[in-house]
């Protein structure tokens, strides 16, 4: 791939194309303001970090050299994808459908970018960047396999991170896991026990005969 120097941050995601459509739509203004200000990252701040480790599933985006797209969803333990440095991300890929379309991308195009949802507070993560499939390193695969898992990674994606953008909440319905909702029904339950132990013993109280 031909390399592109970009001016700001955003322009990996804004190019000329990008910017004559928000001149057009009247959004330019803005945007110019947020690149001279506070601007997109490009590294892992500890933010991202955390919102990262807390993530069960992402999905990736990659292209074929021609340009034609396609988007993998990507699931596992929360913390599967893993923060090796400030630039760095990486998972483990174990054996799936074997179709091997994001593999086959990114051996002609290593453009690539990773989309989070956090549905439970409405946030999502948008990171632009380049990866690369790795199949012969076996301390990666190591840190990256889950000892939970019975499968064995196969290889490993490693994602060069170029920049980061976190988008408003606006229109994300929210959605939660097993896990969140039993967390929320045992405090219901606990609290439920306890009013039906008070409603006995109150109304045993009121069953009692008068002492005289």
């Amino acid at each position: 791939m031909n390399e592109v120097t970009n001016e700001f941050v955003s322009d990996i995601a804004f190019t000329p194309a990008v910017k004559d459509a928000q001149s057009r739509l009247g959004s330019r203004n803005g945007y110019a303001n947020m690149e001279r200000g506070r601007g997109w990252a490009n590294t892992i701040t500890d933010d991202l970090r955390d919102f990262i480790v807390h993530r069960d599933s992402f999905y990736l985006g990659t292209a074929s050299a021609d340009g034609q797209p396609y988007i993998q969803h990507r699931g596992g333990p929360p913390g599967f994808l893993k923060v090796i440095d400030e630039t760095t991300l990486a998972f483990a890929d174990f054996s799936g459908n074997r179709q091997y379309i994001s593999l086959g991308n990114l051996s002609e195009n290593n453009q690539a970018v990773i989309f989070l949802m956090d549905y439970a507070n409405q946030r999502r993560v948008k990171i632009w960047g380049t990866a690369e499939v790795v199949e012969d390193d076996p301390a990666l695969l190591e840190r990256l396999a889950d000892p939970e898992y019975a499968g064995n990674p196969e290889r490993a994606f490693v994602f060069h991170v170029e920049a980061w953008d976190v988008n408003c909440p606006q229109h994300i319905t929210q959605r939660f896991t097993r896990e969140e909702i039993s967390a929320e029904v045992e405090q219901l339950q606990s609290r439920i026990d306890a009013l039906e132990a008070e409603n006995q013993r109150l109304r045993h109280t009121q069953q009692q005969p008068p002492t005289k």
